[in-house]
């Protein structure tokens, strides 16, 4: 039986979710501060009714693959199906139901890697709006790191054309104490620093910003220009020639694979033998080791010392920090990469030296977040990408101008964009470009742009 909360209906997309885990709880944060109408399906009853307490949305107890159960939930009225059960197949299932039940837009998450094998065809076939991997979104996010070990960040946005770095400044670095004005006529290259971190604050900042030792600075440029710059800036560029990966999870096969195929030397632990022996039939260019990942005397012998990257991917938040912390005591060289499933105390978590920090959640949930905003939208632009800076503070959002946005055309300098926000980079013909006052945006550019201003769902929204 649904569980209505009191209260007026908010404007926004009607959105059915269904899985009520850590993925689903984080989509009902942020869809439900933006105003979309959501009802949770989960077969827990506890599970619906800790969100329903929790926030300002609907719920039935039942299983998303009945039909009866999204009847229920409002099917016929859905703009938006998404589900996010521990199971493949039943979030396949519960999506090829809602497609013959309405027609609303579908997106299934899919971590199997025989399913992912085949996501385009799944996709096609099922008339599936978005299929969704978390592990794999991880896999690829940190593999980007392992090829620039210096960043804290990295993440491609049109189509791979570009990317955006997030690099912190150490002591004596070329660029404490450098304004920006300066430093863009330094460099004179296809480069933008389009975001500061300093001391719990975050600018976007101008010409006449001063950068300092300490800053958390993220830049964007050509995905090809990133090494180049760095390496002006006195950074190491070089990509890491071999990993220690701890844990043989979904993440380290998807991971592993992705580095193999690019040179990188892998070695993965793995406590239980059964999965030793399938990543070995599945990697047999990989090392697998059998043991307990948290042994320090096993990680010895797996060459923690020597290792270049160090990646814990257990399924425990907890031991891949102490994983984390103990690789970068003892190979304080390596390149650390911890992946955490949630980030219950962020202020916490950000005081420990943990490296890099990726989190499958939240790229998923930013996945998702940019296709609904999408669809809420109208029909002059499209969100592409989405990216949550800086404890959500910032957004990257990447726009698809269309004909007849009334932004097209029209010289930078004569629009009235908000405050605190930046165009960073235009993508046309594939050219990146790093735009001036008297560049124009024309249809079919894609927009990425970076402001303090978050729940923008179009292109005509940057302005003030």
């Amino acid at each position: 039986m649904a569980r209505k909360k009191a209260g007026a209906t908010r404007e926004g997309l009607n959105i059915i979710l269904v899985g009520c885990g850590k993925v689903g709880v984080s989509l009902v944060e942020k869809l439900s501060q933006e105003g979309h109408n959501i009802t949770v399906v989960d077969r827990r009853a506890s599970a619906v009714t800790a969100v329903t307490d929790l926030y300002d949305v609907s719920g039935v107890v039942g299983n998303g693959a009945s039909y009866r159960i999204q009847q229920e939930a409002g099917i016929d009225e859905a703009d938006v199906f998404i589900s996010v059960t521990a199971s493949d197949e039943l979030n396949l299932l519960c999506c090829t139901v809602a497609q013959k039940a309405s027609h609303c837009a579908t997106i299934a998450r899919v971590r199997t890697p025989d399913y992912s094998e085949d996501s385009q065809y799944l996709k096609e076939k099922l008339g599936l709006a978005m299929v969704i991997n978390p592990e794999r979104e991880a896999a690829l996010a940190i593999a980007r790191l392992l090829c620039l070990p210096t960043a804290l960040s990295v993440t491609s946005f049109a189509g791979g054309h570009a990317e955006m770095v997030r690099i912190r400044i150490p002591q004596n670095s070329k660029l404490d104490g450098r304004y920006l004005r300066e430093l863009g006529k330094e460099l004179a290259g296809p480069v933008l620093v389009c975001a500061v971190e300093r001391s719990g604050q975050v600018y976007i900042p101008d010409g006449g910003f001063q950068l300092a030792s300490g800053d958390a600075l993220t830049f964007i440029c050509p995905s090809r220009d990133s090494k180049q710059f760095l390496g002006r800036m006195g950074f190491e560029t070089h990509q890491v020639h071999n990993a220690l990966l701890i844990g043989g999870s979904k993440a380290a096969y998807y991971l592993a694979r992705r580095l193999l195929a690019v040179g990188v030397q892998v070695r993965i632990i793995e406590a239980d033998m059964a999965r030793c022996e399938e990543l070995s039939n599945l990697l047999p260019r990989a090392t697998i080791l059998h043991g307990d990942g948290t042994d320090a005397d096993l990680l010895r012998e797996a060459g923690i010392l020597q290792a270049e990257a160090v990646v814990p991917l257990t399924g425990i938040d907890e031991e891949n920090i102490l994983l984390t912390l103990h690789a970068r005591a003892v190979a304080p060289g390596a390149k650390a990469v911890t992946k955490i499933n949630r980030i219950m105390f962020p202020e916490a978590v950000a005081r420990l030296d943990l490296g890099s920090v990726i989190c499958p959640k939240h790229l998923t949930t930013d996945a998702i977040l940019a296709f609904v905003r999408s669809r809420g939208a109208s029909k002059n632009s499209n969100i592409e990408a989405l990216l949550h800076m800086f404890d959500n503070r910032v957004e990257a959002i990447e726009f698809l101008a269309r004909e007849g946005s009334p932004l097209l055309d029209i010289p930078l300098r004569e629009l009235a964009l908000r405050d605190h926000l930046l165009i960073a980079c235009l993508f046309r013909d594939n050219q990146t470009l790093i735009p001036g006052g008297d560049d124009c945006i024309q249809a079919g550019d894609r927009i990425i742009v970076v402001t303090t201003h978050t729940g923008l769902r179009e292109l005509a929204e940057i302005l003030a």
